[in-house]
C-alpha cells in the first residue's frame, strides 16, 4: 500500500471511525463528521480532520461514505454543502451504507455526469470487525471503479464478492442479506421468549439450540443481548434496531417494486417498527425481544 492514495472518509460514526483508523494503516486518510465529538475521535486516533466535508475530499483519489440513509447521500454529494463540486475527475466515491438500489443508481448517474465513479459496497461486520479490516463487501461497479477503489477495499475487506458491473448491484445483494438477518434476528428474539414463557432456563436453551441444527450466526451472535436486554441498561449496543427499521423497509420496498410477496420479511418488519414506537429504536437490535415479551418470566 502507498500513502500517495488519499482517501477522505466522511461519516465517522459507530462504523466510519474504526473504519478510518483500518485506512490509515497503509493510506492517507481525510476525515469529517458533522458532530465535533466524532471529529475529537477521529483526532485523537491520528485522522487529519477538516471543517467541513468539501475540503475533506477535495482532491482526494477516493471518498468512503458511511451515512444512514439514501436522503443522506444525496444530501452530502449534492446538497446545499455537498461534495460533488470538490471531487476531482477521474476520483472514486465508495458508497459502503445500505441505502437500496435506486438511490445508488441515481447518484451513480449523476455522479458519471462530472467524470467520478461510483464502487455500490454495502457492508457487514460491525465495529470491532471494521477496525480490523475483517468486513463482508459486495460490490457492484464497473472494473475499471473497483481498480481504483481496490487500495481501500483491500484493507477492509476479509471476504470480497463482486455481484455485478453496475452500482446497485452490491445494494441488491445486500438487501437479500438484510431480509434474512431481520428475520433470523426476529426469530431468535421469539423462540428466547418462548423459551422463557415455558419455564426454560433461557441461556441453557441458547447454550442447546446453539448445538443442533436450529443454530444460525444471528441466534449465536444475538441470543446472549436479547437476555441481557432485559437488565438495568440493556445490552451494549452494537447494531441499533433502527437501522433495520430503515433496511427492513429497504427489503419489503423492493420486493413490492417486483411484486414479490415476503410475508417474514414484513411481519419482522412491523415487529421493529413497534421496538422503534416504544422507544427502542436507539437500543440493540436483539432488544426486539421486549417488543415479543416486554418482561422475562423466570429469574435471570
Amino acid at each position: 500500500m502507498s500513502t500517495n492514495y488519499s482517501i477522505a472518509v466522511l461519516g465517522l460514526g459507530a462504523m466510519g471511525l474504526p473504519m478510518a483508523t483500518r485506512l490509515a494503516t497503509g493510506l492517507t486518510v481525510h476525515g469529517f463528521d458533522i458532530a465535533a465529538a466524532r471529529m475529537d475521535l477521529a483526532a485523537d486516533a491520528g485522522i487529519k480532520t477538516f471543517p467541513t466535508a468539501a475540503e475533506a475530499a477535495a482532491d482526494a483519489d477516493a471518498v468512503l461514505l458511511a451515512v444512514r440513509n439514501g436522503e443522506q447521500l444525496a444530501d452530502v454529494l449534492f446538497g446545499e454543502a455537498g461534495i460533488a463540486g470538490s471531487l476531482r475527475p477521474g476520483a472514486v466515491v465508495l458508497m459502503t451504507s445500505t441505502v437500496g438500489v435506486a438511490a445508488v443508481a441515481d447518484v451513480a448517474a449523476r455522479l458519471a455526469g462530472i467524470g467520478v465513479d461510483l464502487v455500490d459496497a454495502p457492508l457487514s461486520g460491525g465495529p470491532v470487525r471494521a477496525g480490523e479490516g475483517d468486513l463482508l463487501i459486495v460490490v457492484g461497479a464497473t472494473p475499471e471503479a473497483r481498480a481504483k477503489a481496490a487500495p481501500a477495499v483491500e484493507l477492509l475487506a476479509s471476504s470480497l464478492t463482486v455481484v455485478g458491473d453496475k452500482p446497485g448491484d452490491g445494494q441488491a445483494l445486500k438487501t437479500v442479506n438484510q431480509l434474512l438477518c431481520g428475520v433470523h434476528i426476529a426469530a431468535a428474539a421469539e423462540a428466547l421468549a418462548l423459551a422463557d414463557a415455558l419455564g426454560l432456563d433461557p441461556s441453557g436453551t441458547l447454550e442447546a439450540l446453539q448445538s443442533g441444527a436450529a443454530a444460525s450466526f444471528m441466534l449465536g451472535n444475538r441470543g446472549p443481548r436479547a437476555l441481557q436486554a432485559y437488565d438495568d441498561g440493556g445490552s451494549d449496543v452494537l447494531s441499533r434496531l433502527d437501522i433495520f427499521v430503515k433496511d427492513m423497509g429497504i427489503v419489503t420496498k423492493a420486493a413490492r417494486e417486483v411484486a414479490l410477496p415476503t410475508p417474514l420479511a414484513a411481519t419482522a418488519e412491523q415487529l421493529y417498527l413497534l421496538g422503534q414506537a416504544q422507544g427502542l429504536g436507539a437500543e440493540d437490535d436483539s432488544a426486539v425481544i421486549r417488543v415479543v415479551a416486554p418482561s422475562r418470566r423466570t429469574p435471570a
